[in-house]
């Protein structure tokens, strides 16, 4: 990873065949000599190349960051919600996993410059001057700038939140600790060449400690959650299966209970709190299951609902529906599935969705748009959905369309092993993913 402070994004271009290639699932075909809609899984021929289709987007961009970073979150900024302006600006704070255990790095990110894809006028009605195109390119190549916070271990996990004044974050690390941070100074950096150079010089000899650490968990684990409607409440599950709640203290710290939840038999995958009641959380697991918890409870009563057997093996990711009582599942079964908490324990999904081929890895329902969903999997595919839509039985669709489910509204590939996605909750429809291939920040035409 380069040590200079600030970093160019790598704009995605479309003459590579390693780039995006995307498909509103109703862009059909062209004639046999044109471009043609591709379906994940299909064989290319020998003189053939995937293309992306630009048109299918808004906004396209890519990023890379050296060292991988296969978890992310990203940070409530003070630029306003609903944003809708470019260029656009979007921070984020990321763990890496590195191939040396102590290489590792929390990475305090600013992405800006962020231009939609061009829909300028063709080459042809072009005359403009050539330095006058080059310059115009160099002011909208985006930028990424960046501050470092040396981590023990891999990042296995990180989520971000803002409390008192300060926006904090809380990592899960291979060696089985979990550590708070406060990330004010590093996003006061990031948005200040000259305060970042002194963040960078300082921190050679005084480097950033955390804020409070946690070694109680008897493994490493992945669960981890802030709490939404009561500030500083966290979450974190292990691999051995325990679930332990932190509270924050007068002191300026956390107290965390140290009789964990029981209920689950094995890995808790992911954990996520309820976004309107401040003592219920989710949590999915290796053994199957996705249990419904009141922290109010004694930790072995704490358990309320349970839904057996909610995919065919490991349970690798849940997301809460901010508007509708509906919890969404992503399992290493590559299934999607919708579960209404009014019939939980019947173990019935009210929505099934078998469009990945590989274990799902992401999954995040959109904060405004209570049926529109996102996904990744293993099969190198981020998915938008949109649970409204119905086929219509008059409808004409070609045939290589006709056995994608109506509700899937676009395919967005290029990156290898996606492992997370969230959407921005302050630019709506804008989507960041990660994958060992480095970040991907995008809009598509259609969410």
């Amino acid at each position: 990873m380069s040590n200079e402070p600030e970093e160019q994004m790598d704009a995605s271009s479309s003459d590579s065949e390693d780039d995006q290639m995307d498909e509103d699932d109703g862009n059909s075909n062209a004639d046999d000599n044109g471009p043609k809609t591709y379906l994940p899984g299909q064989p290319l021929k020998e003189d053939e190349q995937l293309v992306c289709d630009q048109s299918a987007y808004v906004m396209l961009h890519q990023a890379q960051t050296g060292a991988p970073c296969l978890s992310f979150d990203i940070v409530t900024d003070n630029l306003g919600n609903d944003r809708d302006q470019f260029p656009m600006t979007a921070y984020m704070v990321a763990g890496t996993q590195a191939s040396s255990a102590h290489l590792n790095s929390l990475l305090v990110i600013k992405m800006s410059n962020l231009h939609p894809i061009s829909k300028g006028e063709e080459d042809e009605e072009s005359e403009s001057d050539d330095d006058e195109d080059e310059e115009e390119d160099e002011e909208k190549k985006p930028h990424m700038t960046f501050a470092f916070i040396k981590h023990q271990g891999c990042v296995n996990r990180i989520r971000s939140t803002n409390f008192k004044n300060s926006t904090l974050a809380a990592s899960w690390s291979e060696l089985g600790r979990v550590d708070i941070w406060n990330i004010t100074q590093q996003l006061q950096a990031v948005d200040e060449p000259a305060l970042l150079e002194r963040y960078n010089l300082d921190t050679v000899t005084n480097p950033v400690k955390p804020l409070f650490s946690f070694s109680g968990h008897q493994q490493e684990g992945f669960g981890i959650d802030w709490c939404p409607t009561e500030p500083g409440v966290l979450a974190t599950g292990d691999c051995r299966r325990d679930i332990h709640i932190w509270k924050p203290n007068q002191a300026g710290t956390w107290d965390v209970d140290q009789r964990p939840l029981v209920g689950h038999t094995s890995s808790i995958e992911d954990i996520q709190w309820s976004p309107n009641e401040w003592n219920v959380l989710a949590t999915c697991s290796v053994d199957k299951t996705i249990r419904i918890w009141d922290t109010r409870a004694a930790p072995q009563k704490a358990c309320m609902l349970t839904c057996e057997n909610a995919h065919q093996s490991d349970v690798n990711v849940i997301s809460w529906n901010a508007k509708e009582p509906f919890i969404a599942s992503g399992g290493d079964d590559g299934f999607i599935h919708i579960w209404d908490l009014r019939q939980f324990t019947t173990s019935t999904p009210v929505g099934t969705f078998k469009h990945h081929t590989a274990p799902v890895t992401s999954i995040e329902w959109h904060w405004t748009e209570p049926s529109v969903l996102a996904s990744s999997g293993e099969d190198n595919q981020v998915a938008l959905w949109d649970l409204a839509v119905e086929r219509d039985d008059d409808e004409v669709i070609d045939e290589e369309l006709k056995n994608l489910p109506p509700q899937l509204l676009f395919i967005h590939q290029g990156q290898s092993d996606i492992k997370e996605l969230h959407w921005h909750k302050q630019i709506p429809g804008v989507i960041v993913t990660t994958a060992h291939t480095g970040f991907n920040i995008f809009k598509s035409i259609s969410v």
